[in-house]
C-alpha cells in the first residue's frame, strides 16, 4: 500500500508507551511528513491516552488505493472525498457513538451538529466537522494584495477598482523600473496545480462581488448555483489580466511558476501586487520584516472590478458541515477512535490546541485573562493540529471568559507591523478589516459554503476535467491578443456546456435544497 513507507518512518521515529492507543491518521492536507510528537502533541496524548501515527499525501490518489484494497487507516481526513468513502462503504456512522459517549461533541455543536449530517437521504453523521462552529472574521487579505512602499510613494491612494490598481501599478514601476537587484514586477500569480483555485480562479469571483463558494455561484433569494464560468459577468478580471500582460505589468512565469519560485519573488521584494490568501504571505511577510523590508510586504485591500461591487471578504458563512474526520471500518477500536475524537471537541482540548501547554506556553493574568508567556519553547505545535479537528471558532469563548483562539483584536492589533499601522492611520483605519464591508452589512451565507458540500464522486471527476479545461483556456486567452478574448470566452463556456455542466448542477441544486430541509428541520 502506499503508507508503508509512511507507517514505517512513523514507528521508528515516534516513540509511545503500552498503555496509550495508537491510531493511524491519514489527512489529504498533509503534504509532508508531521510527526504527533510537539508539546501540543503530547499534552494531547497524555490527558487522552491516544497517539497518532500520521500519513500524508504523496501526490497520488491514495484514496483510490485504499478503496481498492479495502484497507484504510483508523482515522481519516478526505475533504470532499469523504463522499467516496461513504460510496465505497469505508467509513462507520457516528450516530450511536455521539448518543453514547459524545457529550462533549453535543456541547461543542450544539444545534449545529445537524450540519453534519450527510443528506436527508442518508441522514448519518460519518465525520466530525472541522473548520469554525462559531465564527468571527478579524483577518482577511483582501481580493488584492499591493506594496506598502507602493501606496506611500502615491500618497496613499484609494485603490478600490481594478483600474486603480493598474494605474497604481504603471506609475510606480515606471518610475522604479528595477527592484532590490531585479526587474520590478507589477502583479504575479501562483497557478500551479490546486493553487490555481487560490490564484487564478477565486480572484475573478471575488471581484465581482461573489463571496467563497468555490466554482460555484449561489443565488441568495432562490439557492440556484452556477458553475461561475457561466456568468456573464465573470470575464471581467481575465480581460483584465489579458491587458496588462500586454502592458507588461503582468509577471510572465504566472502560469508556469512553482510555489517555490513564487515565494522567493514575494521574499525578494520586487513584487508589487498579487492576489493571495492570507495564510499563504505570513513566511513573505516575515522574511521581508526580519530583513528590515517590511515596507515590502503587502497591504491587504477592497479592490473590486468596478464602484458596483461589493467586496464579500467579511461574508459570515456559519457552519457548512461537510468535511471532517471519519473513522474506517479497518479501525479495530471504534469506541476508543470516537472517544478521541469527542475528547479534541472538549474545552480542555480546545484550548491546548490553539494555546499548548498550561504554565509552558500559557498562563492568566491577574485579572484571569489567558496570555502567551515569554520564551515559548519550538516544536510546541501551537495552532498546527487545530485544523482539520473539529474548531470552535474565533466568535467561541471557554468557561472562564476567555476566547478560545489566540486571534483577537487585540492580538492581532499588537502583532502588526509598524508598516502596517502607518498605512491604517493613512486610512484612517485601526485594522485591516476596518476597510471591507462589515459582515453585518453584507448578512450572513443562507447555505453555508458549496465547496464543502459533498457531490457524488462521479460529478466530482466531472468538475475536476471541466476546471482543467478552464484553466488551460483562461491561461490561453490571457496570453492571447487583446482582439481576440471576447471569441474565445465564447469558446470556453461552449466547451463547458458540452462536458455536461448542466448535470452536475443539477445534483448541486438537489443537495443544496435537500441540505436546506435537513438544516431547517
Amino acid at each position: 500500500m502506499f503508507s508503508v513507507n509512511v507507517l514505517v518512518s512513523c514507528r521508528k521515529s515516534q516513540n509511545k508507551k503500552d498503555s496509550q492507543k495508537t491510531f493511524t491518521f491519514y489527512s489529504s492536507d498533509l503534504t509532508s511528513y508531521t510527526p504527533w510528537t510537539d508539546l501540543t502533541a503530547k499534552e494531547l496524548t497524555k490527558l487522552s491516552g491516544v497517539f497518532l501515527e500520521t500519513q500524508y499525501s504523496q501526490g497520488g490518489d491514495e484514496l483510490s488505493v485504499m478503496i481498492a484494497n479495502d484497507s484504510y487507516p483508523d482515522l481519516i481526513y478526505a475533504k470532499s472525498d469523504l463522499a467516496r468513502l461513504i460510496e465505497a462503504g469505508a467509513v462507520i456512522p457516528l450516530d450511536d457513538y455521539i448518543e453514547k459517549y459524545g457529550d462533549n461533541m453535543k456541547k461543542l455543536y450544539g444545534d449545529q451538529i445537524k450540519k453534519l449530517k450527510y443528506s436527508s437521504e442518508d441522514p448519518h453523521i460519518y465525520s466530525m466537522g472541522t473548520f469554525d462552529i462559531k465564527n468571527r472574521v478579524l483577518e482577511t487579505s483582501g481580493n488584492i494584495q499591493l506594496q506598502h512602499a507602493v501606496l506611500k510613494e502615491l500618497g496613499y491612494p484609494r485603490i478600490n477598482t481594478l483600474d486603480d490598481l493598474e494605474n497604481a501599478l504603471i506609475a510606480y514601476k515606471s518610475k522604479y523600473p528595477y527592484m532590490e537587484g531585479h526587474p520590478t514586477i507589477g502583479f504575479s500569480l501562483l497557478c500551479d496545480d490546486w493553487f490555481w483555485y487560490i490564484g487564478l480562479s477565486n480572484p475573478g469571483g471575488y471581484l465581482i462581488g461573489h463571496p467563497d463558494d468555490g466554482q460555484w455561484f449561489v443565488e441568495q433569494e432562490t439557492l440556484k448555483a452556477t458553475y461561475k464560468f457561466l456568468d456573464p459577468e465573470m470575464p471581467v478580471f481575465y480581460k483584465w489580466l489579458n491587458k496588462i500582460y500586454h502592458e507588461g505589468l503582468l509577471d510572465i512565469e504566472s502560469f508556469t511558476q512553482k510555489e517555490d519560485l513564487y515565494q522567493n519573488k514575494l521574499k525578494g521584494g520586487y513584487v508589487l501586487a498579487t492576489s493571495y490568501p492570507h495564510w499563504g504571505l505570513m513566511d513573505m511577510r516575515s522574511s521581508l520584516a526580519s530583513n528590515d523590508k517590511a515596507n515590502l510586504t503587502f497591504a491587504y485591500l477592497p479592490v473590486t472590478a468596478g464602484p458596483q461591487y461589493k467586496d464579500q471578504a467579511l461574508k459570515d458563512y456559519g457552519f457548512s458541515g461537510g468535511w471532517g474526520i471519519a473513522i474506517s471500518k479497518s479501525c479495530k477500536d471504534p469506541e476508543a477512535a470516537f472517544r478521541f475524537l469527542d475528547f479534541m471537541c472538549s474545552e480542555k482540548a480546545q484550548v491546548i490546541l490553539n494555546w499548548g501547554v498550561e504554565g509552558v506556553t500559557f498562563g492568566y493574568d491577574s485579572n484571569g485573562k489567558r496570555i502567551s508567556l515569554p520564551n515559548i519553547p519550538e516544536n510546541n505545535g501551537i495552532g498546527i493540529w487545530t485544523y482539520p479537528f473539529p474548531q470552535a471558532g474565533k466568535g467561541a469563548m471557554d468557561s472562564t471568559g476567555n476566547p478560545i483562539v489566540q486571534s483577537t483584536e487585540e492580538n492581532i492589533k499588537k502583532n502588526y507591523l509598524r508598516v502596517e499601522k502607518e498605512t491604517l492611520r493613512a486610512y484612517g483605519a485601526e485594522m485591516w478589516t476596518d476597510l471591507f464591508p462589515s459582515s453585518e452589512e453584507l448578512g450572513p451565507s443562507r447555505h453555508g459554503q458549496v465547496w464543502q458540500y459533498n457531490l457524488s464522486s462521479e460529478s466530482q471527476g466531472k468538475v475536476s476535467r471541466i476546471d482543467e479545461f478552464v484553466k488551460q483556456s483562461l491561461i490561453k486567452m490571457i496570453l492571447g491578443p487583446e482582439s481576440a478574448f471576447d471569441t474565445a470566452w465564447h469558446e470556453m463556456t461552449l466547451g463547458i456546456r458540452s462536458r455536461d455542466i448542466e448535470s452536475v448542477t443539477q445534483e448541486l441544486n438537489s443537495l443544496i435544497q435537500k441540505k436546506m430541509d435537513l438544516w431547517n428541520n
